[in-house]
């Protein structure tokens, strides 16, 4: 039996970023190491600010941000994509040198799906990872590859957005 599982947390609604931030609180308050990591995004986020302060808890963000994928000229794809790259080798690397309980890879689907990370290398450590170490990703339309690999697989669907009315993200509530 598994000592370790695979969480996706994927779909078009509001949530699934905010389900893994509670995952690795909790895991954080029962004593558990916790690496977390944002693809495609700014580091910015107001979960942050606390999450940081916990020592149970490594934050690991791009140093660079790129905007959206389908308004990248293909120098800035290549220079993302080393980026993101970078990024998910040192979450990685970070998860197994300090023995982390959690993974948390927030907006990975992007990333993979839009080849910023390394897909082979990707699955490879997904099936390879430590015995104990959860990971849990997150974004839209996860690859069948990945679905296939995952223990626990939640999908989140807008029914109702403020955001299709108008509203932009607000912070303590989108950020």
């Amino acid at each position: 039996m598994k000592k370790s599982c695979i969480h996706i947390y994927c779909g078009d609604g509001k949530g699934k970023s905010t389900a893994v931030m509670g995952l690795a609180l909790r895991a954080a308050g029962s004593g558990r190491k916790v690496v977390l990591t944002q693809f495609l995004k700014d580091g910015k986020s107001s979960e942050l600010n606390i999450l940081k302060g916990l020592p149970q808890v490594t934050v690991l963000t791009c140093q660079k941000q790129f905007g959206f994928f389908w308004n990248m000229t293909e120098e800035q794809k290549t220079e993302a994509r080393a980026a993101y790259q970078e990024l998910f080798d040192k979450a990685v690397q970070t998860a197994e040198e300090e023995d982390a309980f959690l993974l948390v890879m927030d907006e990975f689907m992007a990333a993979y799906n839009h080849g910023m990370i390394d897909r082979e290398k990707a699955l490879e450590f997904l099936r390879e990872r430590p015995e104990a170490l959860e990971v849990a990703l997150t974004g839209r339309d996860p690859a069948p590859e990945l679905m296939e690999l995952a223990d626990y697989v939640s999908e989140v669907r807008k029914i109702k957005h403020p955001f299709d009315e108008g509203l932009n993200a607000r912070r303590g509530i989108e950020m």
